[in-house]
């Protein structure tokens, strides 16, 4: 009887743990990562709405032909930081912020007298952004910083013959990641979408379809 006693409380002391497992399991399905949620709306969307679209544009008679994004390159050439090497270390800062991923130094090729350069000295600063990074930094830039350009009417559609396209962004405030009480001066960058395009009009296309704001001919 004894025996049969301690069994029945151990039962009992086990039930509520089991309980709580598996309210555990049950919830943790119901989690999100959103950090990826725009990464997959964007690479859902490219599948089945921009390579479809692409075809019935330029005749593609298989979807590998469609043209895709490769990589996204954000570069800061920063000339002054030869005589302030505070500005590099806040420029790659901003940049790990802007981006998500780690931004690196650039360096100078050879030496030039006139701007007191000297061969690998830092001068700027670059990230390379590629697969899921690289999809939720375009979705920030579209929906979120482009918008806060003062008086935006849109971005210049030249591309550079290839099927690639550089943006210039003028200041580094546009994103939210900046907070701009306690930037020590105004940083402009380079952004250049790299395509699989074997043209400019393809590689026009592509990105017109992602969703960036080309100029028309009513707002130019």
């Amino acid at each position: 009887m004894a025996k049969e006693v301690k069994k029945e409380k151990a039962a009992k002391a086990a039930e509520p743990k089991a309980e709580v497992q598996k309210e555990a399991q049950v919830t943790a399905p119901q989690t999100e990562d959103k950090g990826n949620r725009s990464t997959v709306t964007l690479k859902k969307e490219y599948g089945e709405r921009i390579v479809p679209a692409l075809m019935k544009e330029f005749g593609y008679k298989s979807v590998m032909q469609a043209p895709k994004l490769d990589k996204i390159v954000i570069n800061q050439g920063l000339g002054i930081g030869v005589a302030d090497k505070k500005i590099i270390e806040t420029a790659i800062n901003e940049l790990t912020a802007i981006t998500g991923q780690k931004a690196v130094a650039t360096y100078s090729r050879k030496d030039i007298s006139n701007f007191k350069l000297r061969k690998k000295m830092a001068i700027g600063a670059r990230v390379t952004l590629r697969h899921n990074k690289m999809y939720e930094f375009l979705e920030r830039l579209i929906r979120v910083a482009l918008p806060r350009i003062r008086d935006f009417r849109g971005i210049e559609g030249k591309l550079d013959g290839r099927g690639n396209y550089t943006l210039g962004i003028q200041e580094q405030i546009i994103f939210p990641e900046i907070n701009i009480d306690s930037i020590s001066r105004l940083l402009g960058m380079n952004i250049t979408f790299v395509t699989s395009a074997a043209t400019d009009e393809e590689g026009y296309a592509l990105l017109r379809e992602f969703g960036l704001p080309f100029k028309t001919e009513k707002n130019k």
